[in-house]
């Protein structure tokens, strides 16, 4: 009798164990989901239409062996 009592003990638990799983796993899908539906379009992507991106570093162009603390006051003094 005790052994049969402690085999349902333990099918109960692989029945939580699995239904756990089954849950966590369509959660998962399901919060990918709403990521992709919210997700604001990607910053890298190709402009449409007649927009153009650009980037050029022109300070890096005109002083190309400024150091690192140069660029750095650079940067806290005009903001680039």
């Amino acid at each position: 009798m005790i052994f049969h009592i402690r085999i349902r003990k333990w099918m109960g638990r692989m029945r939580f164990m699995l239904l756990f799983l089954a849950f966590t796993f369509a959660m998962y899908h399901i919060l990918l989901m709403v990521t992709r539906f919210i997700e604001p379009m990607p910053k890298y992507k190709a402009p449409a239409g007649g927009a153009v991106k650009v980037f050029h570093n022109e300070h890096a162009a005109i002083f190309p062996s400024v150091s690192m603390g140069e660029r750095l006051k650079l940067f806290y003094w005009i903001g680039e």
